[in-house]
């Protein structure tokens, strides 16, 4: 019996990284509407002050606030109106003391206002003058320039996966496009005689198809392009021909299922035979997901993955190896993680890097752990779960009570 030469995961990622290095992505310019969940691949910088005039945020009239310092209910101060103010017009004219100017909420105030009182505290009286019976202090209800940036103002940074929210800042600033790196291209090749897609029932001995609905979900959710997915039987030839279309696309080409050592298991044959310099990691010292497969095509630029066939391992395989690789090639963050404690004694793998999934709680002082035990080829103890939580190589467990720190998912 021929048994796995296994690398730790730090071995293991150490040779993706070497294997890509800058072939797994490329950048292009993209326009604001093709920027959401891309990666900026630079820093963005304001080149003016947003805004770059002093705008109202309510409807009212622009003042100078010491004229107002006094004002109240039983005693108002009384201005009079200088002029109105249009939107998106600019004021072409200035207040001085006891004069104001009607403004719109987002209209630029004029000359000399510094604050600009809600119309709901003014009254009309007599002939171009108000009652105001509110007071209002020096910037009050006023957006001043550059104070939602300033000229030069960061907007991206480079790495930052980017969020509607900077996408409105960008077009706040006049910012059409974004040097981004454009999303790998994946392919998800699951194998197994006994697999039928989700909308058949299911003969006896069969089950439907997990792993290829959840990869390429996965996928899509750290950035990937799917480019195709496919599910094979456990024929070689089959199998092979399907592995040598994907590679034409480049990419990563994952082949879920038979990357173990049992009698069906042709993957790594099949990913060595069509790829130069072939193979170079079978095994990793990691629970769930040991018998993982990574190799590399120089021709194509392809880098070839089979991942186990269990659900649970082929996904946590493919955040620890291929998510981690997405982010690291492009510089950007890992998903937040939280300090929780465990509610039980937990045991691991010695020799192996494990992971835990894991729900949370919050107990007021913080967050509890609790470990969502179950094997891993049952899809739900993903589901029940909120992230995970790892253990070392050199530790045969972890107590109750220890901190640990929660990769959400």
């Amino acid at each position: 019996m021929e048994f796995l030469k296994v690398d730790s995961l730090e071995t293991a990622r150490e040779k993706l990284l070497l294997c890509v290095k800058d072939r797994l992505v490329s950048t292009g310019e993209l326009l604001l509407h093709e920027l959401l969940g891309k990666v900026s691949a630079r820093d963005v910088f304001a080149a003016d002050d947003i805004p770059a005039f002093r705008r109202s945020t309510v409807d009212g009239y622009a003042v100078l606030s010491k004229d107002t310092a006094a004002a109240g209910e039983s005693m108002p101060v009384f201005l009079t109106v200088k002029g109105r103010v249009d939107m998106g017009l600019p004021a072409l004219f200035s207040i001085g003391s006891g004069e104001c100017a009607e403004v719109p909420t987002g209209g630029m105030l004029p000359e000399g206002a510094d604050a600009v009182v809600m119309c709901e505290y003014t009254e009309e009286f007599g002939a171009g003058g108000i009652a105001v019976s509110r007071s209002a202090a020096y910037g009050e209800n006023v957006v001043l320039p550059g104070e939602d940036a300033k000229q030069g103002a960061p907007l991206l940074r480079r790495g930052r996966r980017i969020l509607p929210q900077d996408i409105g800042a960008l077009a706040a600033a006049g910012v059409t496009s974004v040097l981004a790196y454009t999303s790998p291209l994946v392919t998800i090749l699951s194998t197994g005689d006994e697999l039928v897609p989700p909308e058949q029932e299911p003969k006896p001995g069969q089950i439907r198809d997990v792993n290829t609905y959840a990869l390429a979900a996965l996928a899509r959710k750290h950035g990937f392009a799917v480019a195709g997915t496919a599910v094979l039987p456990d024929d070689e030839a089959v199998l092979e021909q399907a592995v040598k279309s994907a590679m034409e696309a480049g990419g990563i080409v994952i082949v879920s299922g038979g990357s173990s050592k049992g009698k069906k298991d042709m993957t790594r044959s099949i990913l060595d035979r069509l790829s130069s310099p072939g193979i170079y990691t079978h095994g990793i010292a990691i629970k769930p997901g040991k018998p993982t497969i990574l190799g590399y095509d120089e021709a194509s630029r392809t880098l070839l993955a089979g991942l186990p066939g269990h659900p649970v391992s082929a996904m946590m395989v493919f955040e620890l190896l291929l998510g981690w690789l997405l982010r690291e090639v492009t510089g950007s963050d890992a998903p937040p993680a939280v300090p929780a404690r465990l509610s039980c004694n937990t045991p691991s793998s010695p020799g192996k890097f494990t992971c835990r999934p894991c729900r949370l709680t919050c107990t007021g002082g913080g967050y509890t752990a609790e470990p969502v035990f179950g094997k891993s080829g049952l899809i739900t103890t993903l589901t029940q779960a909120d992230g995970y939580f790892t253990a070392r190589r050199d530790t045969e467990g972890l107590q109750a009570g220890d901190t640990v720190m929660v990769h959400l998912f």
